[in-house]
């Protein structure tokens, strides 16, 4: 049997096999360092395939670049061997929850995420450092000085958050970096009509662009959505108040489509036309009399004899022929013919069965317009929303919950995935939950945040929060116990928790040492490859991530003798890390319709018993060879 993977997806394989997948031709086989045969790339053969289309040392080429770009490509690529621990008492509703809390870094997370949630998420939305000068960005080369580490964030793996100050020589490198490795990652986990909104100001937001083209490419850069995020301001540089911040959307694929549903057209029922809802449009059309000399008339209405003569710089958007046959087919719609239409001039009406015909699906969907409505708060509003949830400022400056709904409503998905991975106070959180409460939703979330500490002398340190962490969930649990108090109708089963999870280090024993290496007295500890610490739902949430299983699946157990039998819903994946394997916990996974079973290798003492095991999948799962060697794992 087979074990199962240590670390997380190798980047460049994953390249690699799009690649093999276009175009197998400019593949050949190789050595590895370890004399096994691997699959290469013959690159004159991918030159040949590519014709004229390659750039090869050219010296004027357009490309954006920065110091360390290539080490963040790589960084991006390379495999982790760490894992995601779980905090049942954390955690809220764990047993049925859809919902992830996860602490750690976020390139870390997002590479044990890709196996179980690649091309599964419909939107993320990040609010990521603005690089001002004064914000602290991931430092992921894992080299400081003295001096930087003194001035640095250490969160409880190691990790490090650096101020990225005006007098750093890498400035805007070092932000270009920190977030061209995320985004990279980031969009393998969108499904091909999902979406990236990103908050950023006016200090990156030029950089920001130009990664995103890359990244997604230009041809699926969405929209830039200007937010007003305060009031002007008098004592400022230049006399300019900066009063705008910027959300810049990009689309994994030109399958995404943003629409606001149900809004826009008004339909009316009235007494003339029972069954027939309709709505008016503008009769008239931003052209000259010159230009459209037949549309240059002026419309008597027949009933009353009023008149109403075209505007020489917008004529009528029909003919005076046109007129005719348009106001046989009560097509036309004058002022006073109803009294709760409100207009000075003729309008055209349109039948709502019209529209329902042309549109088909996409009935009802109206475009999206950049400018935001003027409910959509702005920070202070923000600030006031945690304030007010939490009873007292005990994180500035939140993005208002408003703005994250508005985004979330446009999706028009209401079992809709979304990934915050710069997630701070929660306020994505928040938003979904609203937004289910509000419309019957099920849309789940995945939030990841680095367990950055608060300062010792801020409001939320004296109220007890050490970490942003803290503050995030307890919001989550307030934000979720308001809504029960608002929504007294609600049934027991609205998903209002989450699954916390840590980002920690490997489950398993590093044991690829040196044979001089060994000690006598350390030789017992190499017995078991599980590190001490660790439980059973830590191997298991291992293994699903490893496996490409969801996190927020049920699970159940069940005991055998004295094993236990671990259940990811209902038969997903089947674990059992206990003891000696029988042929009697073998009948019981059997039993469950396994597609996918686990076990520790020290369950195991001789190798003729996985010999056993092997064919007892085989008679009591009817599997062949091969669907056991691919169902059968070991850790």
């Amino acid at each position: 049997m087979e074990h199962l993977s240590k670390t997380t997806t190798d980047g460049a394989q994953l390249n690699l096999d799009a690649l093999y997948r276009i175009c197998p031709s400019c593949f050949t086989e190789s050595k590895s360092e370890d004399g096994s045969i691997k699959r290469a790339i013959d690159w004159s053969k991918l030159r040949s395939l590519l014709g004229d289309n390659i750039e090869d040392n050219e010296p004027e080429v357009y490309d954006f670049t920065w110091v360390g770009k290539r080490a963040a490509q790589r960084e991006a690529a390379a495999p982790i061997s760490k894992t995601l621990r779980p905090c049942p008492e954390e955690s809220v509703d764990w047993d049925t929850t859809q919902n992830l809390y996860i602490e750690g870094d976020n390139l870390e997370v997002l590479k044990l995420l890709q196996n179980s949630y690649m091309g599964k998420v419909k939107m993320i939305y990040i609010d990521p450092p603005y690089n001002t000068g004064n914000d602290f960005v991931y430092n992921d080369n894992h080299s400081l000085s003295e001096e930087e580490y003194k001035s640095s964030i250490v969160d409880e793996i190691g990790r490090r958050l650096v101020k990225n100050t005006y007098s750093n020589g890498a400035f805007h490198s070092d932000w270009c970096s920190m977030m061209y490795s995320r985004l990279l990652v980031a969009r393998t986990l969108l499904n091909d009509n999902g979406a990236i909104f990103i908050s950023i100001d006016d200090n990156e937001i030029d950089n920001l662009k130009k990664i995103c083209n890359e990244v997604f490419g230009p041809t699926n850069f969405v929209a830039t959505f200007p937010w007003r995020k305060r009031t002007a301001k008098s004592d400022v540089p230049f006399g300019i108040s900066q009063d705008y911040e910027w959300i810049v959307i990009y689309a994994k694929s030109e399958q995404f489509l943003a629409s606001i549903e149900g809004e826009g057209r008004k339909y009316y029922e009235t007494p003339d036309f029972p069954n027939r809802p309709w709505r008016v449009h503008d009769l008239t059309k931003q052209t000259t009399a010159s230009e459209r000399p037949n549309s240059y008339f002026t419309i008597v209405n027949p009933k009353t004899g009023d008149e109403y003569p075209a505007n020489p710089n917008r004529t009528w958007a029909i003919t005076e022929e046109t007129f005719k046959e348009y106001y046989a087919a009560s097509r036309i719609v004058f002022p006073n013919d109803y009294d709760f239409l409100k207009i000075s001039k003729p309008v055209l009406r349109y039948w709502k069965e019209d529209d329902m015909k042309k549109a088909g699906d996409d009935f009802g969907r109206v475009a999206v317009s950049t400018k935001l409505d003027d409910n959509i708060g702005m920070s202070q509003d923000g600030t006031k929303e945690i304030t007010s949830l939490m009873g007292g400022k005990i994180f500035s400056f939140p993005k208002p919950s408003s703005l994250i709904r508005f985004f979330l409503k446009i999706l028009n998905d209401k079992n809709a995935l979304v990934l915050d991975f710069f997630s701070g106070s929660a306020t994505t959180a928040d938003a979904v939950l609203q937004l289910n409460a509000e419309d019957g939703g099920l849309r789940r979330f995945i939030l990841v945040q680095l367990p950055e500490t608060t300062n010792e002398d801020s409001e939320a340190y004296q109220a007890g929060y050490a970490t942003i962490p803290e503050i995030a969930k307890e919001r989550i649990r307030r934000a979720g116990n308001k809504i029960k108090e608002d929504n007294p109708t609600l049934t027991t089963s609205f998903d209002l928790g989450f699954r916390a999870f840590k980002c920690d280090s490997s489950n398993f024993k590093d044991v690829m040492i040196s044979p001089d290496a060994y000690s006598q007295e350390g030789l017992d500890s190499y017995l078991d490859n599980i590190n001490e610490d660790r439980t059973d739902l830590d191997l298991l949430f291992d293994c699903m991530l490893r496996w490409g299983v969801e996190l927020s699946l049920p699970i159940s157990k069940k005991t055998v003798g004295d094993c236990t039998i671990h259940n990811v819903n209902d038969g997903d994946l089947v674990a059992c890390f206990d003891g000696i394997i029988t042929e009697d916990i073998i009948s019981a996974i059997a039993e469950m319709n396994p597609l996918r079973v686990v076990f520790r290798d020290k369950s195991f003492e001789e190798a003729s018993q996985k010999m056993n095991l092997f064919e007892l999948f085989k008679q009591k799962c009817d599997w062949s060879d091969k669907e056991v060697i691919n169902n059968v794992k070991v850790i």
